[in-house]
This record gives structure tokens, C-alpha cells and sequence, in this order.
């Protein structure tokens, strides 16, 4: 089958990426096309269900309340069957050291997480849903609360039993599956959204390319500001996450299966992606802004000088071009990956590891997004945020 045009955004450095690895260069730009096929159909065939009811049968069918679900259309119906029908290569003892190695090494991870790993992320056009709908713009709550979300998420897919079929990780991830669906469909529709530049909104690509920069990148810079891992803690995450890219509507065609892939992934899938543009910039500035905010710092100087501290630390990470190239203030980075590590290092040698764990999940709770009401199963009913329900 003849491959289709790569987007025009991604031609040049598509170009020069296939000089690396053609198949995975390929592969990458391939997908760019290319949602959520299993679910995507669904959710264009249910589009006209009330918002309401939209909301109760996901709700039901991630819930398990079959009475309700048995009420839904058929095509949801059909997909919760096979999601719920876990993958033949599924081990749940094989996350067992993940999630040991998570809650004692807490603090790095979170710091990796949002510094690195996200950062990394929103300097590609994984950016642009979030500028376009506008959840990720200045510190507003919208983005404070899409970060403690997003902390949220990892919390539980680390908890013990978290991704089981009850468990809440296994529900949040085929949650976020359902949002982006519902992401793409208004995205498609909107005259902001640049399909013959940008692709798919949400593509396979980029949700293939977030499960390698969440495995393999994590563990990069979660050692780098102080983390150590065995090599069965390391084949852990990557088990881990491998499994959340499954439930999160990842395709098998793009899905890494060993460590080795999913460091190509990344690797090839950040040459194919253009350089940052002012969209990545501000997305990215407003994640290390909020990191104040999120971690519950009133105090002006506190939040200053955290920011900085974040600005350092990221410029360290991911290195002093790509951060000039999204607006990073101008500051050296130099010795700052040291001094944290020394000074993490000093307080792990004055706690015992259990109370390191219980200090570590009280941070985690502290800095993640629980609603009242519970879990919520809403929508977002318009492309902005500031004119979609609270979802």
C-alpha cells in the first residue's frame, strides 16, 4: 500500500530522520495520519447521544455497571468487550519492581516527570490541542488542574493492583482514551486545527512516541537528577508502560515491545518532529510556572525561587538548544543536577525507606487532582476549554 504524504510540518526533518532509520522514520510519519482506529469509529457513530448519556455509558462500561451499559448503543457496547479483553502478552507480576522502584524514588521521578519528560513532550506538536483548546495556557486552574490530573494518573498506574481490571489506573487510562477520542472528533471539526500541516489531533504517533518518552526518557532523567535503578526495575516500567499505552488506545503497529524499541521510538520520532514554534513555547513555560502552584507554595519568594530551580533543572535536562529554543530564561544549568542529587542523597541517608515511601505518597496526593465527586466520566463538549463542561 502506497504510504500517504507526510504532513507539511513534519517534511523537512521527516527527510533527514529517515537517514537514521527509514522503517522507523516510516513508520512515525505514517501514523501521524492515523487515530484511534478502533475507537475513533465508535465515537463518530454515538456522536449524536446526548452529552448526558454519552457520559453514563462510558461511565458504566469503565465501571462495569453492566444493567446500564446494556441500555448503550451497540457499537460502545462491541468496544468495552474488547477492551476489557486483556492482551496475550500481559504479566501483572512483571510491574511488581515498577511499582517498588516508584514509591521510593518518588520525588526524582515527579521532578523528571514535569521538568523532562513533559517538557520534551510539549516541545513537539503534541503541543497544539492543548494551545488550541487552551487547557495548558498561563497558570489559570484549568492548567494547574491538568497537571495535578496528570500526577494523578501516575499515582494510581504505579499503586499496587492499579491496573488491574478494578483497579483506578486501568480506569483513568481508558478514561484518557475516551477523551482523546472525544478530543479528536472537535478538533477535526474546528477551523483551528491545520490537517494538512499537523495530521491527526492526538495521533498515533505522537501517543506511540509519549509511551516510549514516558518509559525510556523517564528513566534518563529521573537518574539523571538522582534516581538508581536495577535492570529489573528498568524492564518493570518499561512492562508498565507498555500496558498503559495498550489501555490508552496506543495501535499494536506502533507500540514498542522491548526497551530497545521504545528508545528508537523516541529517538526517531524526535528527529521527524519540527523544530518548537511560540504554541510549544508557551506550553512549556507554563508547565515549569505552575509547578509552584501545583506543589501548594504561597509564599511569592518560594514560588520564585522554585521556578527557578524548575528552569535550571530543566535546562539541564534537555539541553541549553532546545531550551533557548522554548523561550527558557537564560540562566547556567551548570553543577545544578549535582547539588540536587547531593542534597536528595543527604536526606535519603537520614530515613529509613518506609518513610521515605509514606513522605513520597502524601506528596503524590497532595499534588494530584481528586474531585469530590469521584472519578468523573464527563466529556469535553466544545473544543475550548473555557466554553466545555468541567470534564
Amino acid at each position: 500500500m502506497k504510504m500517504k504524504p507526510s504532513p507539511s510540518a513534519y517534511i523537512e526533518h521527516y527527510v533527514s530522520a529517515r537517514l537514521h532509520d527509514l522503517e522507523t522514520a516510516d513508520n512515525y510519519i505514517e501514523h501521524t495520519h492515523m487515530g484511534d482506529p478502533e475507537l475513533d469509529p465508535v465515537m463518530e457513530e454515538i456522536s449524536t447521544l446526548p452529552s448526558e448519556d454519552l457520559h453514563k455509558f462510558i461511565g458504566a462500561g469503565i465501571e462495569q455497571q453492566t444493567e446500564v451499559l446494556g441500555t448503550a448503543p451497540q457499537a460502545l457496547r462491541e468496544i468495552f468487550d474488547h477492551i476489557n479483553e486483556p492482551p496475550a502478552w500481559l504479566d501483572y507480576e512483571a510491574f511488581n519492581p515498577a511499582i517498588q522502584a516508584f514509591y521510593t524514588k518518588a520525588t526524582d521521578i515527579l521532578l523528571a516527570m514535569v521538568t523532562g519528560v513533559l517538557t520534551e513532550g510539549f516541545s513537539t506538536l503534541m503541543s497544539k490541542p492543548f494551545s488550541i483548546t487552551g487547557r495548558m495556557l498561563q497558570e489559570t486552574d484549568t492548567s494547574i488542574r491538568q497537571l495535578k490530573q496528570v500526577n494523578r494518573h501516575l499515582l494510581e498506574i504505579f499503586f499496587p493492583g492499579g491496573l488491574l481490571r478494578k483497579g483506578d489506573g486501568w480506569k483513568l487510562s481508558v478514561r484518557i482514551r475516551f477523551i482523546h477520542a472525544r478530543v479528536r472528533q472537535l478538533m477535526k471539526s474546528s477551523r483551528e486545527w491545520n490537517t494538512e500541516a499537523w495530521g491527526m489531533p492526538i495521533s498515533a504517533a505522537h501517543m506511540g512516541f509519549s509511551t516510549a518518552l514516558f518509559s525510556y526518557r523517564l528513566l534518563e532523567h529521573s537518574t539523571a537528577v538522582g534516581a538508581n535503578y536495577s535492570q529489573d526495575e528498568k524492564d518493570s516500567i518499561f512492562e508498565l508502560w507498555r500496558y498503559v499505552g495498550h489501555l490508552m488506545g496506543v495501535p499494536e503497529t506502533i507500540l514498542y515491545t522491548t526497551p530497545q524499541e521504545a528508545r528508537k521510538l523516541f529517538k526517531i520520532g524526535f528527529k521527524c518532529e519540527p523544530p518548537p514554534d511560540a504554541d510549544a513555547a508557551a506550553i512549556s513555560n507554563t508547565l515549569i510556572q505552575s509547578i509552584p502552584l501545583v506543589a501548594g507554595l504561597t509564599d511569592p519568594d518560594e514560588q520564585d525561587s522554585m521556578r527557578d530551580l524548575a528552569y535550571r533543572i530543566s535546562r539541564a535536562l534537555i539541553g541549553n538548544h532546545l531550551a533557548d529554543q522554548l523561550r527558557f530564561p537564560r540562566g547556567s544549568s551548570s553543577g545544578v543536577l549535582y547539588m540536587y542529587r547531593a542534597k536528595q542523597l543527604s536526606l535519603r541517608l537520614t530515613k529509613d525507606v518506609q518513610l521515605i515511601k509514606s513522605e513520597n505518597f502524601l506528596q503524590l496526593l497532595n499534588a494530584s487532582q481528586y474531585d469530590e465527586v469521584g472519578m468523573s466520566y464527563k466529556m469535553p463538549d466544545h473544543v475550548l476549554a473555557s466554553k466545555s463542561c468541567e470534564w
